[in-house]
């Protein structure tokens, strides 16, 4: 492929004084049954987790072996670390009534186990760790010093960028860029947002239209990565690490697209990054339809595993919170129900693990990474994650509408 020349994007003037709200059609109601799934998800979310952190105190484990966690497992890169604090912060909310104040200990006490990631910019993922726990911190209590961890988290995550290219690189190599930054991201323009530096502002949204540009097809579809000269900042190639192949669709960076643009748009109210959003929403039903649940990748033939519940539950949460922002009504129902009946899906007995059973993570046959065969057909931690947070927001949705 010819390498592409980078030219200044045209950037977005400020981040918004605040994140847009997510405002669902009018009269849209969640279907009753929702609750009894979301009961099922809480009661199974309950046991799990205290059995995680009883019989692993203070370990941070990624996926499962044979239904098991793993605590000395090959990582591949350090990025999980938020997911658990993350589900024990809901959990002091959605649990039964005895049980909320040990959750809520706990959620404090694994949250400070990582605060000390809030500079470390070896990584690209300080949003997975840090939105899903001293984000949650700070909105429970108002408590600044909460809140100024996240901002610093963000100031890391802008401190990666690159001039040349306009973007922040994965933790790979330099030249390197993922599409699952555009997860984490928002770290930045949060960041930005809170202290009025509008070159942070610059940087984070100059790496969301580099993205946007070069790793977003005209078909809808994410590529995972792409590639850069490291002197020119010139666009190279395509291509993947977790996907089938260098052109395939790799459906959790499906998921990070669709969701990532989608929060982007709420914190800029740029257009185009909404338009892309939809635009991935749309492939992601397309190529998936009633089945709800992706396999790995799109593309890979006649796949030996058919699901990958981890990205059904990004792109649930994605699917979500495009049908609060789209003004099309039609659209936002559909995006609305679509959320909706992955999350149900997703609670039924095939997917979702009982309660009393040995199985120790909450959603099965999730995967990490295929190709390193890490966590394949298992629990992984980020699906439990956006699984539990995509009910915890339709929940309080519904809350809502009743108390009206």
């Amino acid at each position: 492929m010819t390498p592409t020349a980078t030219t200044a994007p045209a950037h977005a003037a400020a981040v918004l004084p605040a994140m847009l709200p997510l405002t669902l059609p009018t009269g849209y109601d969640v279907p009753a049954e929702f609750a009894d799934a979301a009961a099922k998800a809480w009661k199974t979310a309950s046991a799990k987790l205290t059995g995680l952190i009883t019989s692993h105190p203070d370990r941070f484990p990624l996926y499962t072996e044979d239904g098991k966690w793993v605590v000395d497992g090959e990582a591949w890169t350090n990025w999980c670390e938020g997911f658990l604090g993350g589900q024990l912060w809901m959990l002091s909310r959605r649990a039964d009534q005895s049980d909320q104040a040990r959750f809520r200990s706990a959620a404090e006490h694994y949250s400070e186990l990582i605060e000390d990631r809030k500079s470390d910019d070896t990584v690209h993922d300080l949003g997975f760790l840090f939105w899903s726990t001293y984000r949650r911190w700070f909105e429970a209590t108002g408590d600044t010093a909460k809140r100024d961890v996240v901002v610093e988290a963000g100031r890391t995550t802008a401190s990666r960028y690159r001039e040349a290219g306009r973007y922040m690189p994965s933790f790979r190599q330099p030249d390197s860029l993922f599409i699952d930054i555009m997860m984490n991201i928002h770290m930045a323009l949060y960041a930005a947002q809170q202290t009025g530096d509008q070159d942070m502002a610059r940087k984070a949204v100059d790496h969301c239209l580099t993205t946007r540009r070069f790793l977003m097809r005209g078909d809808g579809s994410a590529s995972h990565e792409g590639m850069f000269d490291l002197e020119t900042g010139a666009f190279l190639k395509q291509t993947t690490q977790q996907g089938f192949s260098d052109d395939g669709s790799w459906a959790r960076g499906q998921a990070w697209a669709l969701y990532g643009f989608g929060t982007v748009y709420r914190f800029t109210g740029e257009r185009r990054f909404l338009e892309t959003a939809m635009a991935a929403a749309d492939f992601y039903i397309e190529k998936t339809g009633d089945r709800l649940v992706p396999p790995n990748d799109w593309d890979e033939p006649a796949p030996v595993r058919p699901y990958e519940t981890s990205a059904a539950a990004a792109a649930a949460g994605g699917f979500w919170q495009l049908a609060g922002l789209v003004q099309d009504r039609t659209k936002a129902q559909v995006y609305a129900d679509y959320a909706v009946n992955i999350l149900r899906r997703l609670t039924e007995d095939d997917f979702l693990a009982s309660p009393d059973e040995a199985w120790e993570g909450v959603l099965k046959h999730g995967s990490y990474h295929e190709g390193k065969d890490l966590g394949v057909d298992e629990s992984v931690m980020w699906g439990d994650y956006w699984f539990l947070d995509t009910v915890d927001q339709i929940q309080q949705f519904a809350e809502a509408q009743r108390s009206r």
